[in-house]
């Protein structure tokens, strides 16, 4: 007995650094990690690394180019807006909205639909009607008018934002665990467990989730991007948080104004936000294609 004890501690160890090795070999495990941890960086030391406060008006200094430009000033290195605010700091404020909605609305959203898809697909039944109704009648309606309508209802804000998010994406979750469930349940280990003898508790729990993980953490990342894109959008049509705080979305509304004195103040956020959904969806695609054993083959 002690022997198959000492055996398993170290299959175990043995099993995890294999999975960092295969996700330190991945390019786009590395590039789009990278990024998004820079840019969880830049939010949680905001105060410290913006330049500038991102309120600060300066109305002699408004819309002064990038400092690379002719006429640009040193102290404002993406330029300024009609108002004199600092760009770059505002964009740096900006990223703590996006990065709080991208993990807060999509983990809820992972939460209930990963949930509903496992009943779903591995009771059946009438469990798997209701639940397969319920996300075709939801996804019937246009998600981008739809978020609207729920933060226009529940007022604006970020709890709004990422409530409106998690009402409308769970459904995207749901269907596509429920896929996977149900081909993972016609799998010979599941007749293994079965034979053996495990609960279905166990068996979905236990045996199908960890190999539903991979498409599941894949969908996580892309649901982050997705997340960022709605709050930019709500944020551009002032239906986010007050237009005191800054946001890329506001950002963008503010630039599309002025577009012809400023054209920084547009391009500048919408560089961030592209980069930003960019790196979510190559670091999902990078972890699906380091974790699935298939893949990796």
């Amino acid at each position: 007995m002690a022997e198959i004890t000492a055996t398993n501690a170290s299959v175990t160890p043995a099993r995890g650094s294999r999975r960092w090795r295969a996700l330190l070999r991945e390019p786009k495990v590395l590039m789009g990690g990278g990024f998004i941890l820079l840019l969880i960086i830049l939010a949680v030391f905001a105060p410290f690394i913006a330049p500038k406060d991102p309120l600060e008006q300066d109305l002699m200094s408004g819309t002064l180019p990038p400092s690379w430009m002719d006429g640009g000033d040193q102290n404002f290195l993406l330029g300024t807006d009609d108002l004199g605010r600092d760009v770059l700091s505002r964009m740096i404020y900006g990223t703590r909205i996006a990065l709080t909605v991208a993990f807060v609305a999509a983990s809820l959203s992972a939460l209930i639909g990963t949930l509903l898809g496992l009943i779903a697909g591995w009771y059946g039944g009438w469990a798997d009607r209701i639940i397969s109704r319920l996300v075709d009648i939801w996804m019937a309606f246009p998600p981008v008018l739809l978020s609207i309508l729920l933060v226009a209802v529940f007022g604006s804000g970020v709890h709004s934002v990422i409530a409106a998010i998690v009402i409308i994406d769970w459904t995207r979750f749901s269907r596509v665990v429920r896929s996977e469930t149900q081909a993972q349940a016609q799998m010979d280990y599941v007749t293994a467990a079965r034979t053996i003898g495990f609960s279905k508790q166990h068996i979905l729990f236990s045996e199908i989730l960890p190999n539903v993980a991979p498409v599941l953490i894949a969908l996580v990342s892309l649901e982050m991007g997705i997340a960022v894109i709605v709050e930019a959008i709500l944020s551009f049509v002032g239906l986010s948080v007050s237009s005191d705080t800054p946001t890329w979305g506001g950002m963008i509304a503010e630039g599309r104004q002025i577009i012809h004195d400023g054209w920084w103040v547009l391009v500048a956020p919408l560089a961030a936000l592209f980069a930003t959904v960019l790196a979510f969806n190559q670091l999902g695609d990078g972890l699906r294609r380091a974790l699935d054993p298939v893949m990796r083959r």
